[in-house]
């Protein structure tokens, strides 16, 4: 993604492209590393916390008189979350969601690819490389039978084929791929915060 304004004050008038599966997000035109799940637990949230969140995943681009108005609280609190919000890293920016045909991506794709040997040298290296190819929206470190899953975009199936022969295939350390060809994506773009395992137990 492309992060545009200020994250602690709505309004932000976003631009720049929500195109990548959860846990990479683009950045000055390239991909910014983010761990899923394995980062340490972010500090408690409260039900007012939990429904800024909300309100805010629905639309960014509402005011912080607007956003105080739909909660019921003072514009000066409103906002003093919001900043609170972003300074904890709950709040990690504003996007735009943009067509992929609008960019000449009519097809994506998810390739799971094999590297050997399995060292921390070869994998940063590869993620590295990976990351920076413009057919690639987001990298996946994976554990199991799979190393890597790359999300790709492309113009159609032909520069899809050549992204694989030109960009994977004449790698030395890519033992093997697999390719899933995209037809429809589903995503939800509000998902709420579950409650911690000692609530559900």
């Amino acid at each position: 993604m492309i992060e545009s304004g200020h994250a602690g004050e709505p309004p932000c008038h976003a631009s720049g492209i929500a195109l990548q599966a959860l846990g990479i997000r683009m950045r000055n035109g390239g991909l910014a590393e983010r761990m899923i799940g394995m980062a340490g637990k972010l500090p408690y949230m409260d039900e007012l916390d939990s429904e800024i969140i909300r309100l805010l995943q629905t639309d960014a681009r509402q005011s912080n008189r607007e956003l105080a108005r739909r909660l019921g609280i003072a514009p000066s609190t409103c906002l003093e979350r919001v900043r609170a919000l972003t300074r904890r890293g709950v709040i990690r920016g504003y996007h735009a969601e943009i067509n992929p045909a609008a960019l000449n991506r009519g097809v994506q794709a998810m390739v799971s690819v094999q590297v050997r040997p399995l060292s921390r040298t070869v994998i940063n290296a590869f993620m590295d490389s990976a990351s920076a190819m413009p057919e690639v929206l987001a990298v996946f470190v994976l554990g199991g039978g799979d190393d890597f899953l790359l999300h790709v975009a492309v113009q159609d199936l032909d520069h899809l084929h050549a992204f694989l022969l030109d960009r994977l295939s004449k790698r030395r350390e890519i033992a093997g791929f697999r390719t899933s060809v995209i037809f429809k994506q589903v995503h939800n773009t509000a998902p709420a915060r579950l409650p911690d395992v000692n609530e559900t137990t």
